[in-house]
């Protein structure tokens, strides 16, 4: 019999249990362990010391990069690795890191870190895409310890403690033959738009845990979908809960029909979106939407501490999701996204309990009292809701 034969006989068997969940399950990889981390408190120190680790090699891929406090803990560890005779390469978006100085870039180059600029601002060269950006946050070590999420390296995301804004966000850490597929994105962004190549490091990941993975990213244009195809299958095949805590939530018309659905089967859907994001247009264009959302039974929490900034989903505290990816138009068709799916039962379960315990630390918003803002307000979110294809 042969492989596909026996991929069909298993199908049925696999939508019955905790595979059902998966759009694809022989996209899983196994042999993994993974962590969740909260905030920069938690994940920036851990990064940190894995860098400080490395032997082999250290890819670093994020949206923004800042020159302070933060960004440069981060690059005097890069630079002391480079400095050991460690590769060393870095990966920023031009926007998203527009406020880099010069001097900052500059004094990595000339510690021996290899940078690559994605999509620098320049309008005079053709087709130099604009609106086509590297949102991505990664970091391979060694091929073999891999970090994703929604945190950027600047002092926004660190602790409030340590001088920070205190963002409330969530990374995932990765030990285990799945941290060779970061790298693997690392490696296809670094070589389309340098033209070197460099060899893997991630082949030879031994078994770490348990936990089954699928690092997903919408990366060509025939792949746009990926992650949101991923999203729809756990939330379609969803019995009991779904948990959301999101940035930007924009969600397109089959999204919002699909969690509909959910709460018509009795699931609980929970979405934590923050009292007003960072960029206060994306706040106003989800907004628009919220009356239907009450009306169709979904729970919304307004967080209102330091900056909501996670990308977080849970179904059923079996499935997971941590990324990049915001629900809206500009991830789905403009981004390079990841995010990191996980079957994992504890790993979903302590995911959805953050995302809850959030949430009763939220304000709930209520359809009775929605209903009664001022005209104006109403009009303000229709407006930006029209341009919600930019966010």
């Amino acid at each position: 019999m042969e492989l596909r034969d026996w991929k069909k006989l298993l199908t049925p068997w696999r939508a019955a249990g905790p595979y059902g969940y998966v759009a694809d399950p022989d996209e899983l990889i196994g042999g993994n362990r993974v962590r969740l981390l909260h905030d920069g408190k938690e994940a920036f120190p851990e990064m940190l010391s894995e860098i400080a680790k490395a032997k082999e090699s250290v890819n670093l891929e994020t949206y923004t990069l800042r020159d302070d406090r933060t960004g440069r803990l981060f690059a005097d560890a890069l630079i002391e690795r480079a400095r050991a005779g460690v590769p060393v390469r870095l990966i920023f978006d031009a926007v998203g890191s527009y406020q880099l100085s010069g001097r900052f870039i500059q004094r990595l180059r000339n510690s021996g870190v290899q940078l690559l600029e994605y999509h620098p601002v320049a309008p005079w060269r053709p087709r130099w895409a604009w609106g086509r950006r590297d949102h991505r946050k990664i970091l391979v070590v060694d091929g073999k310890v891999g970090f994703t999420g929604g945190l950027n390296i600047a002092d926004e995301y660190a602790s409030l403690d340590g001088g920070g804004g205190g963002w409330r966000d969530m990374h995932v850490r990765l030990e285990g033959p799945a941290a060779h597929e970061f790298e693997r994105l690392f490696r296809s962004v670094w070589f389309k738009k340098t033209g070197r190549w460099f060899p893997a490091d991630g082949s030879r990941a031994a078994k770490a845990g348990d936990s089954l993975v699928h690092v997903a990213a919408n990366q060509e244009f025939l792949r746009r979908r990926f992650i949101r195809k991923a999203f729809l299958h756990a939330i379609e095949h969803a019995r009991r809960r779904i948990s959301i805590a999101v940035a930007y939530f924009i969600p397109d018309r089959t999204i919002r029909r699909a969690l509909y659905d959910a709460v018509k089967r009795d699931v609980k859907v929970d979405i934590l979106v923050p009292e007003m994001a960072d960029i206060p247009a994306v706040s106003y264009a989800s907004q628009f939407l919220y009356e239907r959302h009450l009306a169709q039974g979904i729970r919304l929490f307004a967080w209102s501490g330091p900056t909501l900034h996670a990308k977080a989903i849970a179904v059923d505290r079996i499935w997971a999701s941590i990324g990049s990816y915001n629900i809206t138009h500009r991830s789905l068709m403009h981004n390079l996204e990841v995010n990191l799916h996980i079957l994992d039962r504890r790993f979903a379960g302590e995911l959805d309990d953050s995302i809850r315990g959030d949430a009763l630390r939220s304000r709930e918003v209520r359809l009775d009292e929605w209903i009664l803002r001022p005209p104006l307000e109403k009009l303000r979110d229709r407006f930006f809701w029209l341009l919600r294809y930019w966010f």
